[in-house]
């Protein structure tokens, strides 16, 4: 518990020097000096007196620094919890209507303690706040348990199809459990009302690795009757953008802006933005954001894709099977990995849908651990299959011979003996 003691020096000190002087009353002058009221002529003062006018004096001192120290306490509960989130502020800049605008702030739980976001509101319709597991996926039960530094996210969507105009909200993340408090996080941006994305993004959705796709967006305008897009940037070579001007009538113009998804874009996600860059008056409008997004499904398939080999003593040898799949058959043309502890052997130089391959790894005299990828080469154009393979050499045990370990045990006896 802190205890707080406070010392009102200049009256106490006031009062014992006029008793020194063996005076106990005031004069107009010694009354404005301590505050107290000038009655009709001299008046005694009391310690009492001065002891009760203090007293208030220390309460009223007592509360505002009570006052001052919960406020310190909770900024330096707040500032804990702030070093969870690298990013509190993000800024949309100028976006379409109807356009998909979202940002992801990152949560990372830097404590050995476990940390639990138990929700997430916002301050302002505008912006829809939710949380998110570190692989993109809603919590089940609304609440997402952090350990030592796992990491999750604040997804913040920007309203752009429901409002319109300069707009910002604050969102307040909530942590429950032993460790309780909250963040706030800020967002802001403009959306625009005279352009409209529609649909609010391109959507690829699944997509077979190897396959050509394309998406159209349709970009409406209502203003000036010069109004025009000059110009969509693309810093992706796995895009291909085309800009055709569909209807310029009055104030009212439509373009239609197509986007295609090359046939050599590796497997994975994609997450991309594509900048339509129109001659707005004001340079703040004059780019707008369009988010690309889509999933590129391998065409091929390696069975296990972390192939353990286990512990192996040097000189010694093991081999391990792995199975490549494809959506159509094909044919396996090499095997490699940079290392010359391996040989691969393929079952069939036929197209199959299916083939198996022997991986053998003889290992070195050398001790340690041993990771590397191993490249499936197909017939196909740029297309293959990955595996990791790992393995760990273990030094050989040194055994003492049969007749030395005798010695030694006899000599163990005579001593024992000899005591």
């Amino acid at each position: 518990m802190l205890s707080l003691r406070f010392i009102c020096k200049a009256p106490i000190t006031h009062y014992n020097t006029l008793r020194r002087a063996g005076s106990i009353s005031l004069s107009s002058k010694g009354y404005r000096s301590m505050g107290l009221p000038r009655g009709e002529g001299n008046c005694a003062v009391s310690r009492r007196s001065l002891e009760l006018e203090g007293g208030q004096v220390l309460r009223s001192m007592g509360l505002a620094l009570l006052v001052l120290l919960s406020v310190a306490g909770g900024a330096q509960a707040q500032s804990w919890a702030e070093k969870m989130f690298p990013v509190t502020d993000h800024n949309f800049g100028t976006v379409a209507r109807g356009a998909d605008t979202f940002y992801k702030f990152e949560v990372t739980n830097p404590y050995k303690q476990d940390m639990t976001l138990t929700g997430v509101r916002s301050s302002c319709g505008c912006t829809s706040p939710t949380l998110e597991t570190a692989d993109g996926k809603a919590p089940e039960n609304g609440q997402i348990v952090l350990k030592s530094h796992e990491k999750a996210y604040v997804m913040a969507r920007f309203n752009t199809r429901t409002h319109v105009g300069q707009k910002g909200a604050t969102l307040t993340v909530s942590l429950g459990g032993q460790y309780g408090g909250e963040v706030q996080l800020h967002v802001s941006g403009n959306i625009r009302s005279d352009v409209v994305f529609n649909p609010g993004a391109i959507e690829f959705g699944e997509v077979n690795e190897g396959e050509a796709k394309e998406q159209r967006v349709t970009v409406n305008y209502a203003g000036r009757s010069d109004w025009e897009i000059v110009d969509v940037t693309n810093d992706n070579d796995n895009f291909e953008v085309e800009l055709l001007e569909a209807n310029r009538t009055g104030g009212k113009i439509s373009y239609d802006l197509v986007v295609r998804l090359k046939n050599n874009l590796p497997a994975g996600y994609v997450k991309d933005q594509l900048t339509v860059v129109t001659n707005d008056n004001r340079a703040e409008n004059q780019r707008i954001p369009l988010i690309v997004s889509g999933n590129v499904r391998p065409e091929f398939s390696v069975t296990p894709a972390q192939l353990a080999l286990g512990e192996i003593q040097p000189g010694a040898h093991v081999t391990k099977k792995i199975a490549v799949r494809g959506k159509e058959p094909f044919k396996i043309v090499d095997v490699n990995c940079g290392e010359d502890c391996f040989g691969f052997k393929t079952d069939s130089e036929e197209a199959r849908k299916i083939h198996f391959v022997d991986v053998t790894f003889t290992a070195g005299e050398a001790p340690g651990k041993l990771q590397t990828p191993i490249q499936i080469v197909t017939d196909r154009d740029n297309r293959g299959a990955t595996c990791v393979a790992s393995a760990t050499v273990v030094a050989e045990t040194v055994e003492a011979p049969a007749a030395a370990a005798a010695a030694i045990d006899d000599d163990a006896v005579r001593t024992v003996s000899a005591q």
